[in-house]
């Protein structure tokens, strides 16, 4: 909730920081314009949305109406903010939970091929991991772009709604990622490597693979669950940028455009709900993270 409570205030005191008039800001976003504004204009602006009461009493307003579940009107389109972003939001989910499930099958295919092997063949992984980690997502999408649509001419160039314009995207996403959570895995799948289980596995004449796979994965991939709700949050967020990229639908495009117009309802809007989804994501985890390990269920 702190969370939450700090991402609403946040963008609260964004829109008190706006230089000039509030009202007038408004009434240029709806006719498009800047203009000098009459005072009678002014003065219904200022009673619709009570621009003119105290500070305090704007922010109790605010806090309440989230406290309700009213993010607020969008000053552009006359709709709720909700409305607004509910067109949009199932683009951009189905972006993040495909880049995180590509990220987990990169990140478990890389560590399981690379741990624990010889020094070069540890050295490499680890190597491959720290670059990807520390990628941009604005320019590894542009590059993707570049080759594989452009270039190649695999993957559709602008919007794709299908399974091809929604692959590059999430690669964007996921390679960082999973180089990220490659990077707290390793150390554990290596540790796991040296546990008497695996050596007793070995003993029964099970494969390496197969007591990679069964044994090993199991209790090396809980710093990557614990990871999963900040990368779930993130993916969230790193979605906008990438749909600006790529030109898909989703929150991306609403907030690029709130912007430009300075449609504050709606940018506060998609804050909060980002801050949701890193909140939402942690609960999560921590219910998945005792499927995992069951020596943290209580009883």
């Amino acid at each position: 909730m702190l969370v939450l409570w700090g991402a609403a205030t946040a963008a609260f005191a964004a829109q008190l920081a706006l230089p000039g008039d509030l009202a007038t800001v408004i009434l240029n976003v709806r006719t498009g314009q800047a203009q000098q504004r009459t005072p009678e204009e002014l003065a219904a602006i200022n009673e619709q949305y009570g621009l003119l009461d105290p500070v305090v009493v704007q922010y109790l307003s605010y806090i309440g109406g989230l406290l309700r579940g009213d993010l607020g009107s969008s000053y552009l389109q006359f709709r709720p903010v909700w409305d607004v972003i509910g067109d949009q939001i199932g683009a951009t989910f189905a972006l993040t939970f495909t880049a995180l499930a590509l990220a987990w099958v990169l990140m478990v295919v890389w560590v399981t091929l690379t741990a624990g092997r010889s020094r070069p063949v540890r050295a490499l992984g680890t190597l491959v991991e720290t670059a990807t980690a520390g990628l941009p997502p604005y320019w590894l999408g542009i590059v993707l772009l570049l080759v594989f649509a452009l270039g190649l001419g695999w993957f559709p160039v602008i919007g794709g709604t299908g399974i091809n314009g929604l692959l590059l995207p999430a690669l964007t996403l996921a390679i960082p990622l999973a180089g990220f959570m490659g990077q707290a895995t390793r150390q554990a799948f290596e540790t796991s490597l040296t546990q008497p289980f695996v050596i007793s596995a070995r003993m029964r004449g099970m494969s390496d693979l197969g007591v990679r796979l069964r044994h090993v994965l199991r209790h090396a991939v809980l710093p990557a669950v614990t990871l999963s709700g900040w990368a779930l949050g993130a993916t969230v967020s790193g979605a906008v940028i990438v749909e600006t990229i790529f030109t898909r639908p989703g929150v991306g495009k609403v907030l690029v455009t709130a912007v430009n117009s300075q449609d504050l309802p709606v940018v506060t809007g998609i804050v909060v709900v980002i801050a949701a989804a890193y909140v939402l994501a942690n609960l999560l985890v921590d219910v998945v993270y005792t499927l995992v390990d069951p020596r943290l269920r209580t009883s």
